[in-house]
């Protein structure tokens, strides 16, 4: 993915896992809902809450102990919305001691700037 950025980075905790052992889906969707949100701030100084997540499919499981990256990319600006593709891979310990990244999943998720009504509100590009 061309021209991305580190969202955030998370080592996955004992907290965050589901009774098979891996890390529920519901935590790595809010990981990746605040990585988006954090790409959004960098096109305005707006509040943004999520309007929508597109195309989200779990390819790989994510660990205890992984460390998570969710990449993230803007797609497009529009009058009151910023989309951000975001791409999460898990870094773990491979079958021979070395370090792999593996893709876990991509999303795209539009987020609308919002005035202090909680009313859309022009992005305004800074």
């Amino acid at each position: 993915m061309p021209d991305r950025n580190v969202g955030i980075r998370v080592v996955m905790l004992p907290r965050d896992t589901n009774s098979l052992g891996t890390i529920f889906g519901g935590v790595i969707l809010s990981h990746l809902d605040i990585a988006g949100g954090v790409e959004a701030r960098r096109h305005s100084d707006r509040r943004f809450v999520t309007k929508l997540m597109r195309n989200v499919e779990f390819v790989a499981p994510v660990y205890l102990g992984d460390l998570v990256t969710f990449y993230t990319r803007t797609l497009r600006i529009g009058t009151t919305s910023v989309t951000v593709e975001i791409e999460v891979e898990a870094e773990r310990l491979g079958p021979h001691g070395n370090r792999e990244a593996v893709p876990v999943t991509t999303a795209q998720v539009v987020y609308v700037a919002i005035d202090e009504d909680g009313k859309p509100t022009p992005v305004l590009e800074t």
